[in-house]
């Protein structure tokens, strides 16, 4: 059987890597030593026609990244365009010129801003320290330096293209130990991590900026630099930290794209415990009092933490369920207890199968979720069965759990909110809501029994990070697709022309959080909206219309003459179509006049109605409503709180 680096070179020289991209990801997530290297993978991509992908693979995401530097800084570029591939990413890198990042980061006329990168990676060395000081220095100098460079860095955080990603700098032995006696290096050690520290709190007050911390990565990797590299070719950071640098890029993409992982489903026999409960019994296993024991515990910690952040949990085992349960709630071992697991599948089908059914029942797409096995025979089952889930490759040395799950940020993401934290907790309410809906004669009477509340009203400062997760992350209920990042939303926010608002529900089970969110452009009279967001946790409960409902009316007392929608299709967001029409839209016809479809005044309460067969259109669908007959909110919805209007006290 051919590797996947070998398979990828005969794709090159047939001619058909474009026509098979969406096979690099798969080729790249080989195990053992069919494993490709990024770097290697990215040399092979290097010539890659993305004009050419995008015809035979139109979804797939094109990522601008600029890269400047102090020192020589393309040699990130192979193993990044490889990180990128491995995740199913194209790369367009635009390339500064040596010594230039000021320049580049600064005037909008060059090069780099020209480009609208979404990510602008100015790499930082001992250089730019360095370069700063005499010939002959103290470490007096080196700290003036540091400032110096720090109120620079603190300057390009407040423009430039992009996010901006800065790093923590390794302090070189080549230069440490140019001070021959221990007091002097200390001291100098101690500015040098003072220095970094400092970098990385300019994150607390900048929203478009991430500082990656090199200083775990050069613990991990190889050398820092190489001497050779350094001297003759300005290159000052070593290929393998250079190559963990770029894996640490391809999960911020990911994360900027909206494309972080949600759930994590975890085998249990040999992963959450040592031993098979089958064969050994309750009293066989352990996550605890033995070296090996005390591995899985480590990881069972690991996962907790994880979940404390809004991740997940849920189990997909090969064993009988009865068993399981007892276990997970009755085992001194465990740290992880069935309450800890939105989702329990222990049974003995196919695991494809079980994690195709739990994406079901959390309501998330198959590549929300994260798959963690130690045996390599479920995880190929897996990759073949359910190719969307991303695989993670446990050992059958378990204290390197932990490291495998880490490895590559699949729950990395820009900003934690309160809704994140909060989410476990959602989940297992939602629970209780299928709970209340199978005991309703009807799903009028579920939703009337469930006494749901919704209120609109622009967002505050600190749920710009919510609302910027919610569009990047939000694909079923997203009208004309795409998202925008903190820094985009507050310039939205403050646009007078433009109208943002934050969509927020409850119900008898608890606070649903900030689920919406509405983005429009007023203009001669009239809104349009340029798109809605709706969390898929909330779908079908009359949110959307609730939310139309109370927009509509705002813009007739307010004296508009209309209000306008688009909705674009994309793969997911089929469900979404139908909810102007619910609303009392006309949808116009390609000339601009009206079809005279519409879906009446409001008689829906869910836009989850809406059969397969919405995604086939292709087209962009205009709408158009003229504020004559307005939808009533649906009799089960109280609202809350309106634009404009501050907070309702009764059912509208």
């Amino acid at each position: 059987m051919t590797t996947g680096l070998e398979q990828l070179r005969d794709l090159r020289a047939q001619g058909l890597l474009e026509k098979a991209y969406d096979r690099v990801p798969a080729l790249l997530a080989q195990e053992g030593a069919d494993a490709v290297a990024p770097a290697a993978a990215g040399r092979l991509l290097a010539g890659l026609d993305a004009d050419a992908v995008l015809e035979h693979h139109p979804g797939t995401p094109v990522v601008t990244v600029a890269v400047t530097g102090q020192s020589t800084v393309g040699h990130v570029v192979d193993p990044l365009r490889g990180e990128l591939a491995r995740h199913g990413m194209l790369l367009r890198a635009v390339l500064g010129e040596h010594g230039t990042y000021l320049r580049d980061l600064t005037d909008p006329g060059s090069e780099l801003w020209r480009a609208a990168p979404e990510l602008t990676l100015c790499l930082l060395d001992a250089e730019t320290v360095f370069s700063q000081v005499p010939p002959v220095w103290r470490v007096e100098d080196v700290e003036r330096a540091g400032r110096e460079v720090l109120d620079r860095c603190a300057a390009l955080v407040a423009g430039g293209p992009g996010t901006l990603v800065l790093n923590t700098v390794p302090l070189p032995r080549t230069y440490s130990h140019r001070l021959v006696d221990h007091r002097s290096r200390a001291l100098l050690g101690a500015v040098w991590r003072e220095f970094n520290a400092r970098l990385l709190r300019l994150t607390e007050s900048a929203d478009r900026l991430v500082v990656i911390d090199l200083e775990p990565l050069a613990g991990e990797g190889g050398p820092v630099t190489d001497p050779r590299l350094a001297r003759h070719a300005e290159v000052q950071l070593g290929a393998e930290l250079l190559a963990a640098y770029a894996r640490e890029i391809g999960h911020l993409a990911r994360a900027v794209r909206g494309r972080v992982r949600k759930c994590l489903v975890l085998d249990l026999d040999n992963t959450l415990w040592d031993g098979v409960l089958g064969d050994d019994g309750p009293d066989g296993i352990a996550a605890a009092g033995t070296l090996r024991g005390e591995a899985f515990g480590a990881f069972q910690k690991c996962v907790k933490q994880l979940a404390s952040q809004g991740v997940l949990l849920a189990v997909s085992s090969k064993n009988d369920e009865g068993p399981v349960r007892d276990v997970l709630n009755t085992h001194p071992d465990l740290l992880l207890r069935e309450g800890d697991f939105a989702a329990v599948h222990a049974n003995w089908e196919p695991k494809d199968g079980n994690l195709l059914d739990i994406a079901r029942a959390l309501d998330l797409a198959p590549d929300a979720l994260v798959f963690a096995d130690d045996s390599p025979a479920e995880r190929a089952g897996v990759r073949l069965g359910a190719p969307d889930v991303a695989v993670v490759a446990l050992d059958e040395e378990p204290a390197l759990h932990i490291t495998r799950l880490l490895a590559d940020g699949w729950f990395d993401t820009l900003a934690l909110t309160d809704e994140d934290r909060a989410r476990t907790g959602e989940y297992r309410r939602q629970g209780e809501r299928r709970a209340l809906q199978a005991g309703s004669g009807s799903h009028e009477e579920f939703l009337r029994d469930l006494e749901v509340t919704v209120g609109l009203a622009p967002p505050l400062r600190h749920e710009f990070a919510r609302v910027s997760q919610l569009t990047l992350r939000t694909h079923q209920f997203n009208l004309t697709g795409g998202g925008h990042s903190e820094a985009e939303l507050a310039a939205l926010a403050a646009d007078p022309q433009r109208l943002l608002l934050a969509a927020r529900s409850a119900d008898r089970f608890g606070d649903n959080g900030l689920v919406g969110a509405v983005l429009g452009t007023v203009a001669e009279g009239v809104l349009h909206l340029d798109n809605m967001w709706l969390s898929c946790r909330v779908l079908a409960r009359g949110v959307e219309q609730a939310c139309l409902a109370v927009l509509l009316a705002r813009a007739r007392a307010l004296g508009l003459s209309a209000v306008t929608a688009a909705y674009v299709p994309t793969a997911r967001n089929h469900r979404a179509r139908e909810v102007y029409p619910s609303c009392g839209f006309t949808q116009l016809d390609p000339a601009g006049g009206r079809s005279g479809r519409s879906g009446g005044s409001g008689g829906s309460t869910g836009s989850g109605g809406t059969n397969a067969s919405a995604a086939s259109v292709d087209r962009k669908l205009e709408f158009h409503h003229d504020l004559t007959r307005l939808p009533d909110v649906p009799a089960h919805v109280r609202i809350t709180e309106t634009p404009g209007g501050g907070r309702a006290d009764g059912p509208r």
